[in-house]
């Protein structure tokens, strides 16, 4: 984790880590490092353009670690009374998430702002853009493809959770609209998308 998350922020998800196992088993845990090898993947992505942007970043503080992984760990703690499918649904989220805020900001056309439609500044808190959504498919789906065979999953199940995905990281854009204007941070936001496809989950696929 060197380079990626800080002192704090590995010391967090090392915690959040022994929770997921603890209580949910070693495939939670697997999903989790799932997560965390996409959210590598998808930031290094064409990083040099990004960084010519400005808008790499390279190391995550615990700030990152908590609104990412407080939920599930909390998710897995409950599971054994509400199933398994709210943990995936979140960690879905949070990768659709990633994955629409990494790859987004490369699209060639601006995003636009969600509620007015507006053209705004690759990275703006708010907008969305078509690259930056076919990523947040394809991060939700990549991790409902792994449930299949974690947690013994159906494809119309893991189809779901990609679906269920999506809908959380449009929910973090709604309020990332507020977060642009003061109200909120990218940690809210970010446990707010996680909140919104768990209880998708936990609703219209459990």
């Amino acid at each position: 984790m060197k380079g990626v998350l800080d002192k704090k922020g590995v010391l967090l998800a090392v915690f959040f880590g022994a929770v997921l196992l603890f209580y949910g088993g070693w495939n939670y845990l697997v999903l989790m490092l799932v997560f965390f090898f996409l959210a590598i993947v998808a930031t290094k992505y064409e990083y040099e353009i990004k960084r010519e942007m400005g808008l790499y970043e390279h190391e995550r503080g615990w700030e990152n670690v908590l609104s990412n992984g407080l939920l599930p760990a909390i998710l897995a703690a409950a599971s054994p009374f509400i199933g398994p499918i709210p943990f995936i649904c979140a960690i879905s989220s949070v990768t659709a998430d990633k994955f629409g805020s990494e790859i987004g900001v490369l699209d060639p056309s601006n995003p636009r702002s969600i509620f007015d439609l507006k053209p705004v500044k690759p990275g703006t808190s708010g907008a969305m853009s078509v690259l930056g959504t076919i990523g947040s498919l394809a991060g939700a789906s990549a991790i409902g493809f792994a449930a299949i065979f974690l947690f013994h999953l159906t494809p119309t199940q893991a189809l779901m959770i990609g679906f269920a995905g999506l809908i959380g990281s449009i929910a973090d854009t709604l309020f990332g609209y507020f977060e642009e204007r003061g109200l909120g941070t990218k940690g809210t936001t970010n446990f707010i998308c996680s909140i919104v496809g768990a209880l998708f989950g936990y609703y219209f696929i459990a």
